[in-house]
């Protein structure tokens, strides 16, 4: 071999083993394999069209944080569908230069004067699954996949809710997706159908306007999630024991502060 030869291959053998070293990953016994979605640049959206022309809103209403006292507007699926389906210039719209759909929560009824349910104390632009209207948390494929970027984050302890399970027997959640202030993305699981005794999880983190992926799926009577592809957290779901539940994915603000959510993808799938 040359000197030339040599030289060459000694600088490119360094480079070689960081770039595999970067892109290993490591396995252990508590996670299982992924139900995944990877972190990469938002498709193509249309900046000109409504979000039911971006995205498939047909198995899906939309709660909003306005409307009369103890009773918020909700918009049906076929409000929302297509180009010129239902928005929202405060609260529910395309963002107009990268066609991503745009949730906003200003607060909270005491700080903003925004309207939630009799059952919540926060307000919310969240969509809720509708077709099917619930489902068997015991069959083999339940997941919701989303990809978005939490633009502003409210002040609640855990932060704004973008992901949920909901028991619709006992209408209380099953599990909270939380994102914070600090980027921290959490989960919240209840022990008990009475709700109000969840166990919070820490899932990682991501720098608030970041875009990243989230799937939850519950499946096979098994919680997990997956953040950016990587290993799927199993979580217990304690005495609840696959009860009927639905998803919600949006913008759930749990502070007194504005939030502000954009989607880039959603997906809710079911086994037939």
């Amino acid at each position: 071999m040359s000197i030339k030869s040599t030289l060459q291959a000694l600088f490119l053998l360094p480079l070689a083993v960081g770039v595999t070293a970067r892109h290993s990953t490591k396995t252990t016994s508590s996670t299982k394999s992924a139900p995944s979605a990877t972190s990469t640049a938002p498709g193509k959206l249309n900046p000109s069209c409504a979000p039911g022309g971006n995205f498939d809103l047909s198995v899906w209403s939309l709660q909003l944080p306005i409307g009369s006292t103890d009773k918020p507007d909700v918009i049906t699926s076929s409000q929302l569908e297509g180009c010129s389906g239902y928005t929202n210039p405060s609260y529910f719209y395309t963002n107009s230069k990268d066609g991503a759909l745009v949730m906003k929560v200003p607060g909270s009824p005491a700080s903003a004067g925004c309207v939630t349910t009799s059952g919540s104390l926060h307000c919310r632009t969240e969509f809720r699954e509708t077709s099917p209207s619930s489902w068997d948390p015991k069959a083999s494929l339940n997941r919701l996949t989303a990809q978005l970027a939490v633009i502003t984050p409210d002040n609640g302890s855990h932060g704004t809710v973008i992901g949920q399970v909901f028991n619709s027997a006992a209408s209380k959640p099953v599990g909270e997706l939380f994102y914070s202030q600090a980027g921290l993305i959490s989960i919240g699981v209840e022990q008990t159908a009475a709700g109000g005794d969840e166990i919070v999880t820490d899932l990682g983190s991501v720098p608030v306007g970041e875009v990243f992926t989230y799937v939850i799926a519950y499946e096979g009577g098994v919680l997990s999630v997956t953040i950016n592809g990587g290993a799927a957290k199993v979580l217990s779901t304690y005495s609840l024991d696959s009860p009927p539940s639905y998803f919600k994915a949006g913008n759930y603000d749990q502070g007194s502060d504005a939030s502000e959510v954009h989607f880039y993808s959603l997906k809710a799938e079911h086994s037939s």
